[in-house]
């Protein structure tokens, strides 16, 4: 079969069948043999494939494609793949004949015919994509065939359909390197006379055409050599697949006339019938041709279910128009002709057009064939404008009459024939996406912010919405919701409530879900900010043509397209200081793609509406370089939001949240998660952590509790474990710890929280014993505990040891940052080797993709040189990107202390002791201490 047909109006590959029966006849006198194998010089680095010969000859509108194939058995895999042949073959329209069935072992040929003929079946293999071929399977098991052995098989399939009045058309794709093949060839001939064309597509092609018995002959030898690669966003005619193409038609005309007749519609529509009487009501309905044109679309579409028949003539020839309502079924060919006698009843002037579904624009550089097309629909005419109406479609309202489609050029199929006419397309009329988010941030950014969005899609989209609800179980709804939500609103997000509901007279599926989602805000040059953007953001264009070869190729715009996106954002303290950056109003194009865009900042009310409109299409060559520069900056001027420079840090924002009258709304929703999914930890997992992260450490070890008692996983052990360690109840720490590392043995968190929490008893030998063991299985995590062994000697106090541990295990990797801020940290902490320090602490931020803890521990060393001011500016900066940093605000509070200002100092001081009860105590170790 050509590749780039996909069976829908006509594929004609070869040839098809006149009989049900297998034939066995020696090979036609015009075949030219393949050069003879001998199995016993054939290498074992032969490739699989030995012989790959196809010759078809065209002659009196039959198509006879013989086949001379030869498979190395190289494996036990290829024996599974070649020890059932299989054939399938169109009785309706041809013979499948087997020339020979062979196989070739050393120097004996084997007749695998001897044992048995083919088996004959019937089965549409097609039919879950709703296609009936009437194709028949002749089936033959292989009997001993042996890995070593080579398969010789040769048949023919022969086509000639009456449809085509005579006319011939042939295609065969032509393999190229890297494809490994001792020998292939394509042939095609006809006689000398025949007015058949013939045209090759690929580089690197070298036909050579003779005469020779009164035919013309053509022969390409193959594989082809490698094909060019082509840019990903180049057109699809430039990534067509080398092929050889035959054809007796003349011009396009001639196609389009051929077909003509198919599409009579006189007297189709009988008096009295059922499809009289949907006329008669259309008509009675509505005078306005377009609306009219739309009513009967949709009748087509929602009556009438897609199913392809390519039995017997079915092909290319539809199904009347009483049959297909009376079958309620039909393929393109049939809902046009259908949809055809609807409009032309109603008069409304249309016609069919010819397609093909994906490679419209590969039509017109190929030879004229009805083979060319895969699809059919119809073009009608109103009031000078042209209307696309596809009968396969679905959810086709008046409002989307006027869409197009990207079909590139098509046919019109027309008694006097036709050229091949250019498809021009728009933006779609509506949106096929429409989405909109309203989000609660009110409590403060850095909290889960209640949110409700609604999605409404149409057409395909629409009718996959509809096959999700009616198909999927509620855990997989539950997903697909939460899937889709998450990237409308912006961030993580817990979905509680969710309905889904349809509008038929739209043809829409509505999505509204509601919950809690953790917005994307980000730490940026000392402020948070956050993207907006749903819009330039989205557009995809970077076009590589750096290659000389592809300077000349075009650029593919996606589309036609309509997206619509709306967000409405509350802000915390009725939005002051907050401001918006970048492109605030939008009406332009770039890259191909129209974007609207309207804001409003009134107060804490924030509201952006994007409008993305593509009409698809191509940006030209020399085009590129300008539409990429502009997108670019375009690019640069993104959207955002960003907050004041002295806007809270997420614990003051707690904090702030608390006096305002608490979470009450968060935990509802989080309640309401849970009561949804009572037998599921996820929802107490979720609850603890905005718990802990609220300060509520009882409320969320209570909740960690309930989630183990679903479904008891280390993490969780150990997380309820160092909040137990938290509140000082040590022993229940290292009881849940021991429980983490029984689950998971491999992994080194719970060995880290149970070591420092031993030394922090004074059992050092213990604490040490717990890293020397994972120390001695090496692996990977290696570094990780001989840096928790010098962090355990110097919390002991044993200064020597704890740098000698470290200083070898920055040795055996020298360039890993968290070893040099480890190295750093500790001679801080035991306030030695200063100069030094700061040298591990300077290269470790060098080194670090977040330098947040190295730049903490140089702060310490700055602290103790007495730099305070050093100390002071690092600490800023750690604060900056990790804003709840309890030793970092730990240490400024002491800074502030001794500088003189005590208010400064009783706030970062009270925010470190609220983020970790036990910092005090930690620092005291270090002979640091705060009023």
């Amino acid at each position: 079969m050509r590749r780039w047909v996909i069976l829908g109006l006509a594929s004609v590959s070869g040839a098809a069948h006149a009989a049900d029966k297998v034939l066995y006849q020696p090979a036609p006198a015009w075949v030219k043999p393949a050069p003879p194998l001998d199995a016993a010089k054939v290498p074992e680095t032969a490739p699989v494939i030995l012989v790959s010969d196809n010759q078809q000859r065209l002659k009196d509108g039959e198509v006879w494609s013989y086949y001379d194939a030869a498979r190395r058995v190289a494996s036990t895999e290829v024996l599974g793949q070649l020890g059932t042949l299989s054939l399938n073959w169109q009785p309706a329209r041809g013979d499948l004949i087997i020339h020979r069935v062979e196989i070739l072992r050393g120097t004996q040929r084997i007749d695998a015919l001897a044992a048995g003929q083919f088996t004959v079946i019937r089965r549409e293999q097609q039919l879950e994509k709703r296609q009936l071929d009437g194709e028949l399977t002749a089936t033959l098991a292989i009997q001993g065939l042996a890995v070593g052995d080579i398969l010789h098989v040769a048949y023919s399939r022969t086509n000639k359909d009456p449809t085509l009045k005579g006319n011939l058309q042939a295609y065969v794709p032509l393999p190229a390197e890297p494809a490994r093949i001792g020998f292939a060839r394509t042939r095609f001939l006809w006689p000398q006379g025949a007015d058949v064309r013939w045209k090759t597509l690929g580089s690197g092609v070298k036909p050579v055409l003779t005469t020779a018995d009164g035919y013309r002959q053509l022969e390409i030898a193959l594989p082809l050599a490698k094909q060019p690669e082509m840019p990903r966003d180049a057109p699809v005619r430039y990534h067509a697949p080398p092929m050889l193409e035959a054809s007796s038609f003349t011009d396009w005309a001639s196609v389009s006339k051929l077909m003509a007749p198919l599409y009579v519609t006189q007297g189709t529509i009988k008096p009295g019938s059922p499809l009289a009487a949907e006329v008669a009501r259309i008509a009675g309905a509505e005078s306005d041709p377009v609306k009219r044109a739309a009513l009967a679309l949709a009748l087509v579409q929602d009556k009438v279910r897609y199913l392809f028949n390519g039995m017997d003539t079915g092909n290319y020839v539809p199904q009347s128009p009483d049959q297909t309502w009376t079958l309620r079924y039909g393929d393109c060919k049939a809902k046009t002709l259908l949809l055809l006698a609807l409009l032309r009843a109603l008069d409304v002037e249309a016609e069919p057009v010819l397609a093909h579904t994906t490679a419209g624009d590969l039509v017109p550089d190929q030879l004229p064939a009805a083979g060319a097309f895969n699809h059919i629909l119809v073009r009608a005419t109103v009031k000078g404008e042209t209307l696309w109406l596809d009968g396969t479609g679905s959810g086709t309202k008046l409002a989307d009459i006027h869409d197009t489609y990207p079909l590139h050029t098509v046919l019109p199929v027309r008694p006097g024939g036709a050229a091949l006419m250019p498809v021009v397309t728009h933006a779609s009329a509506r949106p096929l996406a429409e989405t909109s988010v309203d989000i609660d941030q009110s409590a403060g950014i850095s909290l889960p912010a209640p949110m409700t969005a609604t999605l409404t899609s149409r057409g395909p989209l629409a009718g996959f919405v509809r096959t999700i609800e009616a198909q999927a179980g509620k855990e997989d709804l539950r997903k697909f919701v939460t899937g889709i939500v998450g990237p409308a609103v912006g961030g993580r997000v817990l979905v509680t409530s969710r309905k889904i509901s349809f509008d038929d007279a739209a043809g829409t599926a509505t999505i509204v879900a509601s919950g809690l989602v953790f917005p994307d805000w980000r730490r940026q040059d000392e402020h948070y900010e956050r993207g907006l953007d749903h819009a330039i953001a989205e557009i995809k264009f970077d076009p590589d043509r750096t290659r000389s070869s592809w300077a000349a190729i075009p650029a593919v715009i996606a589309g036609p397209a309509n997206y619509h996106y709306r967000t409405h954002i509350t802000l915390p303290a009725g939005g002051r200081g907050f401001t918006l950056v970048g492109d605030q109003k939008l009406d332009d194009t770039i890259a191909g793609v129209k974007v609207e865009r309207v804001t409003t900042l009134q107060g804490g009310s924030l509201t952006i509406e994007d409008r993305v409109l593509s009409p698809g299409g191509e940006i030209a060559p020399a085009d590129i370089p300008a539409v990429r520069q502009r997108l670019a900056l375009a690019k640069a001027r993104l959207i955002e939001i960003d907050a004041p420079r002295d806007y809270p840090t997420p614990w003051q924002q707690v904090q702030a949240a608390k006096r305002a009258g608490g979470f009450g709304r968060q935990l509802a929703v989080y309640a309401q998660a849970i009561a949804e999914q009572p037998d599921e930890a996820e929802g107490y997992l979720a609850r603890a952590r905005f718990e802990e992260r609220t300060g509520d450490r009882s409320s969320a070890i209570a909740d960690l509790g309930r989630a183990i008692a679903i479904k008891g996983e280390a993490q969780t052990y150990s997380w309820r474990a160092r909040l137990f360690a938290d509140g000082g109840a040590t022993d229940k720490a290292l009881v849940d710890l021991a429980t983490a590392r029984k689950l998971d043995p491999a992994e080194t968190g719970p060995v880290w929280q149970m070591a420092v929490l031993e030394s922090d008893r004074g059992d050092k030998d213990a604490a040490l014993a717990l890293a020397q063991e994972r120390i001695d299985e090496g692996g990977h995590d290696k570094p990780q505990m001989l840096s928790l062994k010098a962090e355990l000697l110097g919390l002991a106090g044993d200064r020597d040891a704890a740098l000698a541990t470290i200083d070898a295990a920055v040795a055996a990797t020298p360039g890993n940052p968290a070893l040099l801020n480890t190295r750093c940290w500790l001679k801080g902490t035991l306030d030695t080797a200063l100069d030094t320090a700061l040298k591990d602490c300077t290269r470790s931020i060098e080194l670090s993709d977040g330098p947040a803890n190295a730049l903490d521990s140089r702060a310490m060393v700055y602290f103790r040189l007495n730099r305070l001011d050093d100390a002071m500016t690092d600490l800023d900066a750690a604060l900056d990107t990790a804003p709840d940093s309890a030793g970092s605000l730990f240490l400024r509070g002491v800074i502030r202390a001794k500088t003189g200002k005590p208010a400064d100092a009783s706030v970062d001081l009270a925010a470190a002791r609220a983020l970790n009860p036990r910092i005090d105590v930690q620092y005291k170790r270090y002979g640091i201490t705060a009023p």
